[in-house]
């Protein structure tokens, strides 16, 4: 929600695919499918900022090369997804929300691309993806589909801060706070 209050121009065209897309009042999982900008959206979001900033630690099981760099046996090794997503040899304007890119592109976070791991990979993805594959998109598509959404105060939305928090997980540092207005 925040991106998309960010950048009006891509909360217009969610809300237009939403609207071509829903006739009745409910969003359902079966229109999830059908909403492929908002699907969109949703993997730039978790390009951008990811649930958690870092793979949980992986043991090198041997030693290894890794382009100029030996990593000894049984090293720690973290995977820094925040940065990975952010890197400009896999990304083009790196740092700006263009839920474009995902359109034409088979990249998914299911985790068999590498420059796209917000979920982790391999034998221990996150367990939960499933679950946040059909839920985020249903309850933001909902949140959309039902309300209007502004700034307290009539704050312009570019001024909004993004900072982020790194925890265990990754959260903006100061909450989103918007008004909704439900839409008759």
């Amino acid at each position: 929600m925040t991106e998309l209050i960010k950048n009006p121009k891509c909360m217009k065209v969610v809300q237009e695919e939403l609207a071509r897309e829903i006739v009745q009042d409910a969003v359902t999982e079966s229109h999830l499918p059908k909403l492929s900008y908002l699907q969109a959206c949703i993997k730039e979001t978790l390009r951008l900022h990811p649930p958690v900033p870092f793979l949980l630690p992986h043991r090198a099981v041997e030693s290894c090369q890794v382009l100029n760099y030996t990593i000894p046996k049984d090293s720690q090794v973290l995977v820094n997804i925040w940065a990975i997503g952010r890197d400009p040899k896999y990304w083009k304007d790196p740092l700006v929300f263009k839920p474009e890119r995902f359109l034409e592109s088979s990249l998914d976070f299911k985790g068999n691309d590498f420059e796209f791991l917000p979920f982790g990979g391999g034998r221990r993805i996150c367990p939960g993806l499933p679950m946040a594959a059909k839920h985020v998109p249903l309850v933001v598509a909902s949140l959309i589909h039902l309300c209007d959404w502004s700034l307290p105060y009539g704050n312009d939305p570019k001024y909004l801060d993004m900072s982020e928090k790194c925890t265990l997980t990754l959260f903006k540092e100061e909450p989103l706070i918007l008004i909704p207005k439900v839409k008759s």
